[in-house]
């Protein structure tokens, strides 16, 4: 396939934006990376996003509020980042559009995300491949992690085996050990799957305590106690005894039992459970990594980056470190994954997902279609 410039697009469970990225590549290697921005979502877009990503029964009005408030975001993004690059819109080969994952539940063969990839089409008039995840789901996935590919292509050059970790709203893993080859990745070379726990309790813990967003730099968490009780229940839940490929909500953990505790002491434990989760996941690796690179706004919270590197036998950087832009990483990945995607290339693995072969993915809409509607 030929190179093609690509916009990848990504809401994350920190419901903190829309993080957009342009690259071009041809959905194997690399490529080139371009300019990124994130739009932010305000905190009553937050709360009407997370209002539609409740466990029980969302009532229609919520749903399509939220969903209205996703597809805007985006086509601003897009339309920014466009502006940014001072090209044409005609220049673009396709947008790489995530959405935003209102329920993941791959026991029950659900994975969800809101977003019009149709009205992105027609306002953007860039053709878009979006449902990522469905097919690997169809095909006996768990629909997640998607992004181990890219980062394993990113890797190519670096010492292995490594582990690149996710820190958003769940955390997640991607192991490349040391003869991983770009071209043929359906290999033991390659492992991933959700460890659990990344910002997402943590956040949600400050923001019902404080009213604040996140805890920033951990620093709220570092003046708690960590109640190791509490969070040896936290340990024990069955997640943990289940072998990968695994994925897993973001509201799958339940902190109730922490409401006992003080504002600081909450976040304190729950910071460490992230850490001791990730600890934790090294045993269901082929063999412990040479190194840890971190994305995700996780990176940014001391507290974490501190325990980890206690916890972990090898050096933790960030993923700046080696080069990358550790904001921009998921839609970097989208962008790369839409290109694979119209190229007809799997999207998903057996050691990565668990699907039974390896699997391509993504729907696409083409734009042309609205272009007589278009001014």
């Amino acid at each position: 396939m030929r190179e093609i410039l690509s916009i990848g697009l990504m809401s994350g469970t920190s419901r903190d934006g829309v993080d957009a990225a342009a690259m071009q590549t041809n959905g194997i290697e690399v490529g080139k990376f371009f300019a990124s921005l994130t739009i932010p979502y305000s905190r009553e877009e937050q709360l009407s996003i997370a209002a539609a990503c409740l466990p029980n029964k969302v009532c229609e009005e919520t749903y399509v509020r939220a969903n209205k408030i996703v597809t805007k975001a985006h086509i601003i993004a897009v339309n920014k980042l466009i502006k940014k690059l001072c090209i044409s819109r005609e220049e673009v080969g396709v947008i790489g559009f995530h959405g935003h994952t209102v329920r993941h539940d791959p026991i029950k063969k659900i994975t969800e995300q809101i977003g019009d990839a149709e009205a992105l089409a027609k306002e953007t008039g860039i053709n878009v491949v979006y449902d990522f995840r469905s097919a690997d789901i169809k095909a006996g996935g768990q629909g997640a992690p998607l992004v181990p590919i890219f980062h394993a292509a990113l890797c190519l050059n670096i010492p292995r085996p490594i582990a690149i970790l996710n820190l958003g709203g769940v955390s997640n893993v991607t192991w490349v050990g040391p003869d991983y080859d770009i071209y043929k990745p359906d290999d033991n070379n390659l492992y991933a799957f959700d460890i659990g726990p990344g910002c997402a309790l943590i956040d949600d813990w400050v923001r019902n305590k404080k009213g604040w967003l996140f805890d920033s730099e951990g620093k709220f968490s570092k003046t708690g106690v960590v109640n190791f009780s509490k969070l040896d229940k936290l340990m024990g839940d069955k997640y943990f005894n289940l072998f990968p490929p695994k994925s897993l909500d973001r509201d799958y953990f339940d902190t109730t039992p922490l409401l006992s505790l003080s504002d600081a002491d909450g976040a304190a434990t729950l910071t460490r459970f992230t850490v001791e989760a990730i600890s934790n996941s090294v045993k269901l690796m082929p063999a412990p990594p040479m190194r840890w690179l971190i994305t995700g706004g996780g990176r940014r919270n001391i507290a974490i980056m501190e325990g980890l590197n206690d916890a972990l036998d090898a050096p933790v950087d960030t993923v700046e470190s080696v080069g990358w832009n550790g904001d921009a990483l998921e839609s970097q990945a989208f962008a790369w994954l839409a290109a694979r995607s119209i190229a007809g290339y799997p999207l998903s693995y057996p050691q990565t997902t668990g699907v039974n072969f390896p699997q391509v993915g993504g729907r696409l809409v083409c734009a042309d279609r609205f272009k007589s509607n278009l001014t």
